[in-house]
């Protein structure tokens, strides 16, 4: 797929490259030169820059770069891509990872186990096209094998369709099997996560580097610093590279109606039973997904937990439409008002 998105642009004396890293005004990219020789070149993005963050170059991206003027000229479509809503007060999406295979997502023991987070991933993940798999972090800070395993299960029972497991960093508990996942096909796998979940550690001990700086969480209340403050695109020892992210506060969801409905397959199937088919699945006679809930069978907060995503999808999207209005009205003005200095032009002062 690179090589037939490339094509166009070889015969003007481009070479293919991948992202590692994005700061302001520029990124670092791998390129292989005409030899097979493979480094590193730092590439301004201006020609390729956009308004829209969904556009720009982002970690993953496959890119044309002019490696004499050290610029991308072009930045090359994507297979799939994480998407997160910048803000929730803003229509705004932003790419964290792209071209990615697997998405990991780290949930920390350390804290109580949010389930509602974990959902609110998953839908993100499943949307992006890859495959995700929760990944419960610091195993070692819970040494009672009962509990765990009970964490594991309340975990695969609201991640249907993806694998779970349970690792520590510090003792090499499930590490291999890990990195035998997303060894599997020299892929790229993403890992992303809220702050704290030990993100850094993990991606040190799957890369066998000190790649990533790692700090303490804080003792106050048990949250991250921050340790990674860039996207990094990182090589794995059985081949593929990892995308190692900062740590998020929040995560918005971003046009994620496929994903929702991934993450939450149990009450899409229950709801091919509702009575009505436009069933909001509240108040309406013959809800079969209320009916489970009343009967024990869905749990509540799953249930409520699918509407909030539903409703949070829903006002992303409402915004978003009104902002490509609002840009399209915004264009059409111009091109109007562009059309108007034209045609006096054409007639000439005094007409």
């Amino acid at each position: 797929m690179v090589a037939s998105a490339f094509a166009p642009y070889e015969a003007d004396g481009l070479r293919p490259g991948r992202v590692v890293r994005v700061d302001r005004g520029g990124c670092e990219a791998v390129v292989a030169d005409e030899d097979g020789r493979v480094r590193s070149v730092r590439a301004g993005t201006g020609p390729v820059a956009s308004r829209d963050p969904l556009d720009n170059p982002c970690t993953g991206d496959w890119v044309a770069v002019d490696p004499g003027q050290r610029v991308v000229r072009a930045l090359l479509p994507r297979r799939t891509a994480f998407v997160r809503a910048v803000s929730s007060q803003r229509s705004d999406g932003q790419v964290l990872a792209a071209n990615i295979d697997q998405v990991l997502i780290a949930v920390s023991l350390a804290d109580e186990l949010d389930l509602g987070s974990v959902e609110r991933f998953l839908s993100l993940a499943w949307e992006s096209g890859g495959q995700p798999v929760v990944v419960l972090t610091k195993a070692d800070l819970v040494p009672d094998p009962v509990t765990l395993s009970y964490l594991v299960q309340d975990t695969e029972a609201v991640a249907p369709g993806a694998r779970v497991l349970s690792v520590s960093a510090a003792t090499g508990q499930g590490m291999d099997t890990l990195a035998g996942l997303i060894g599997e096909g020299a892929g790229t796998a993403a890992l992303l996560g809220r702050s704290g979940a030990g993100k850094s550690t993990l991606a040190n001990a799957l890369t066998g580097t000190e790649a990533q700086r790692v700090d303490a969480t804080r003792d106050r209340d048990g949250k991250g610093r921050h340790t990674t403050t860039t996207r990094d695109l990182l090589p794995l020892p059985g081949g593929g590279v990892l995308i190692d992210t900062p740590g998020l506060r929040g995560v918005g969801l971003w046009d994620a109606d496929s994903g929702v409905a991934r993450a939450f397959t149990d009450v899409e199937a229950l709801a091919e039973e509702c009575r009505f088919p436009d069933c909001s699945h509240d108040t309406e006679p013959g809800c079969a997904v209320l009916a489970a809930a009343e009967e024990g069978i869905l749990s509540p907060r799953r249930l409520e937990n699918y509407r909030k995503l539903l409703r949070e999808n829903e006002r992303i999207a409402a915004r978003s439409d009104a902002r490509l209005n609002a840009e399209l009205l915004r264009s059409w003005k111009q091109k109007k008002a562009l059309g108007r200095h034209m045609m006096e032009r054409k007639r000439g002062p005094g007409q």
